[in-house]
């Protein structure tokens, strides 16, 4: 194995990358070291890359998160994932990690802590494999922030209904996915070009957000369907007041719940008996090592072995390698529906 391999780095806030070298680690006892073979882009790549936010502790930085690729080496206690030469994907921020560079998605090698490894299906390409991480990571942590443990089955006789405001973005597919998984009657939001795919990903029925009667649309059909609305997960910004109008009408005298995966504004709208919660995992290291555990070796790792959970949005491929990773970042920046850009590397 090469003793040093080509990166993206960063080198200071507001970037551009640089294309250099970096000494390539040795795993520590939990991580997995990687070869990269293809990574996707998430918007809070270009927050950090533009804004250091979310915090960015050290430059020179390595972002990035989402990746496929295969096993180089693993540390002394990781028995949870395949050897040397498997095909797998990762969550492989520097994040949780204060920022080391030898974490993070935008080089040849990477670490990942064991966790956050899983097998990758050979029907899969290594550019299908990268979608999943953060995305799946992030939709199925709305669930657990709100409450609602991963190995919940509500059956029809519960007639538990969601509501996802925001389906047709990488998280929201997922969170179409898993709520269906969860047993949920899913009502989702999109627009009409994604419909058909947010039905076929497992929505009872979706709805124009734009429609200037959404709301009374979606009220009506749950009361039509007779089912019990008393979840959202709102997954775009400006979702939370037409959620809370809905919820308002469908929740009875249950308590609510909705997860929010944009960050909370200050004085946000309220509804009465309703929990509003920032989408976000454990705060404690070890809580949140046993989550990542239950969404990657739990979920994830089964719903890709029964082929149940499938790859969405549709890709986009740009290609440049590591050295397109900026260009790329800025097409994502710049706007893109119902699809996810990935890199080969």
């Amino acid at each position: 194995m090469a003793r040093e391999h080509e990166a993206a780095i960063l080198p200071q806030k507001g970037g551009p990358f640089a294309l250099g070298k970096r000494p390539t680690p040795e795993p520590g006892p939990n991580d997995v070291l990687i070869e990269v073979k293809a990574v996707a882009l998430n918007p809070c790549d270009y927050y950090q890359r533009d804004y250091g936010m979310p915090p960015v502790p050290i430059y020179p930085a390595i972002i990035g998160s989402d990746i496929a690729g295969i096993v180089a080496k693993l540390g002394s206690n990781v028995t949870t994932v395949p050897g040397p030469g498997s095909r797998v994907i990762a969550f492989a921020s520097s994040f949780y990690q204060n920022g080391s560079p030898d974490h993070g998605a935008f080089q040849k090698y990477t670490l990942a802590q064991s966790e956050a490894v899983t097998s990758l299906p050979e029907s899969l390409s290594f550019e299908e494999g990268a979608v999943f991480p953060m995305a799946v990571l992030t939709s199925l942590t709305a669930w657990t922030t709100v409450g609602i443990p991963l190995d919940t089955r509500y059956t029809p006789a519960d007639k538990q209904a969601v509501l996802i405001w925001g389906a047709s973005s990488s998280v929201g597919t997922f969170a179409v996915q898993s709520a269906k998984a969860l047993g949920f009657t899913v009502y989702a939001t999109a627009s009409p070009k994604h419909h058909d795919l947010i039905k076929k990903l497992g929505a009872h029925a979706v709805f124009d957000y734009k429609a200037s009667d959404v709301i009374s649309q979606i009220v009506s059909a749950v009361k039509n369907d007779g089912v019990k609305l008393h979840t959202a997960h709102c997954v775009v910004d400006g979702a939370l007041q037409p959620t809370l109008d809905i919820l308002k009408e469908t929740k009875g005298d249950a308590h609510a719940k909705v997860a929010h995966s944009p960050l909370l504004p200050e004085g946000h709208p309220t509804l009465e008996n309703t929990q509003i919660k920032f989408n976000s995992p454990p705060m404690d290291k070890a809580a949140r090592g046993e989550h990542i555990k239950d969404v990657f070796h739990g979920w994830l790792k089964t719903g890709l072995q029964s082929g149940e959970v499938i790859p969405s949005p549709a890709i986009q491929v740009e290609d440049g390698g590591l050295g397109g990773v900026h260009a790329a970042l800025d097409k994502l920046k710049s706007g893109v529906s119902g699809t996810k850009i990935v890199v080969p590397i």
